[in-house]
């Protein structure tokens, strides 16, 4: 259709064609000079002194759409947001830079006036990794975390998207869109950022069949790969030309690749560092598409959120259009094989109970500063 084709070119990532980056750093003296658009936004990095936050914040500044970043993080972080404030001010872009820290006992509600005001979107990478915690563990303490933040928008930028990067996504996005709710806000302004997991499918489905990376397609539906519950992330490899044409032993050997990639990474890393690089990567993408929406490019990108499109659950991850107002439509789970199906029904019982814990931390909890 018209509106993927146009989304295709917008959200295939951060440094996609549309969003032109990298453009005027060639050709030496003579470079092109950057367009900058006749519409900006304000957006806000809270955590952006960590390893998701700094590159993120990164990617933010050199998006053409961002006329003013705020970068938002503790003082007790290794590297001061005011350091990360004025490296990102040297880069040749418009964007204005300004940095913001609290120290543990500030409450951002009443301290990030101006850092939120105005804000479009607020993308938060923030939380304790999962490392020796159970998942209630993890919950309550990310949960915390990420409500301090998300209660300092609903005073000072109600209207804006809340781009939820906390683990476990899964109920951390139930937990506070229902706070949302409970404030008497639209509980569709929080928003789970769940990008990796279709570029992961893409990227994977590329490298084993050597079609063009811009002619990869995969929708993920259900959750997000990282739950500690089991899988909730389905890639739909049926859904796409060249995944379809990989064969059923081969799909589902990058399905479970898709849900473990996490793991992968971590791996990798020797346990010294998670998925920091590919994670701001794919929240830069999802930015594009909430700002592209709001400056009147209607597009499209996977997100976790409140829906009612799948039965069973109130919840889900699927392809949503973003538009001026934000959310505009949640599309339907596209037509999937009969394995593909038995995969969404586990699914489905891992983000029941994931949802479940979400909404029983936020029955105990109010957003302070709502009057």
């Amino acid at each position: 259709s018209r509106l993927r084709s146009a989304a295709g070119a917008a959200v295939r990532g951060a440094m996609g064609a549309r969003c032109s980056c990298l453009e005027g750093l060639k050709g030496g003296a003579k470079r092109k000079k950057l367009a900058t658009p006749k519409k900006g936004f304000k957006v806000c990095v809270c955590g952006g002194a960590g390893g998701i936050g700094q590159p993120l914040c990164l990617l933010m500044a050199m998006d053409p759409r961002v006329w003013e970043l705020s970068v938002y993080d503790l003082t007790i972080a290794m590297v001061p947001a005011e350091g990360i404030g004025a490296d990102l001010g040297h880069i040749e872009r418009p964007c204005r830079v300004k940095a913001y820290s609290l120290d543990t006992t500030q409450k951002p509600v009443d301290h990030l006036e101006q850092c939120l005001k105005g804000c479009s979107l607020v993308l938060v990478p923030v939380g304790v990794p999962s490392k020796g915690r159970s998942k209630s563990e993890l919950l309550k303490i990310n949960a915390n975390i990420a409500k301090s933040i998300v209660e300092a928008c609903a005073v000072h930028c109600p209207d804006a998207i809340v781009g939820l990067i906390v683990n476990p996504l899964n109920s951390v996005v139930p937990a506070l869109a229902r706070l949302y709710e409970k404030a008497g806000l639209n509980a569709q302004k929080i928003i789970g950022i769940t990008s990796l997991d279709t570029v992961r499918a893409n990227k994977f489905v590329h490298e084993a069949s050597s079609v063009p990376i811009e002619e990869v397609q995969v929708p993920v539906v259900g959750g997000y790969s990282g739950s500690m519950s089991g899988p909730s992330a389905v890639p739909i490899f049926s859904q796409d030309a060249a995944a379809s044409r990989l064969g059923d032993a081969r799909c589902a050997e990058l399905m479970h690749r898709v849900q473990d990639a996490g793991v992968e990474v971590v791996d990798a890393k020797k346990g010294k560092g998670s998925s920091t690089l590919s994670m701001a990567y794919a929240a830069a993408r999802f930015a594009q598409a909430v700002l592209s929406g709001l400056s009147g490019e209607r597009c499209a990108e996977p997100a976790f959120l409140k829906t009612d499109i799948h039965p069973g659950v109130e919840y889900f991850s699927s392809e949503v259009i973003f538009g001026p107002k934000g959310v505009e439509e949640v599309k339907a789970v596209p037509k999937m094989s009969a394995k593909e199906k038995a995969h969404l029904d586990l699914a489905v019982k891992t983000l029941q109970e994931d949802i479940r814990e979400g909404l029983a931390y936020a029955e105990g909890a109010d957003l302070a500063g709502r009057r």
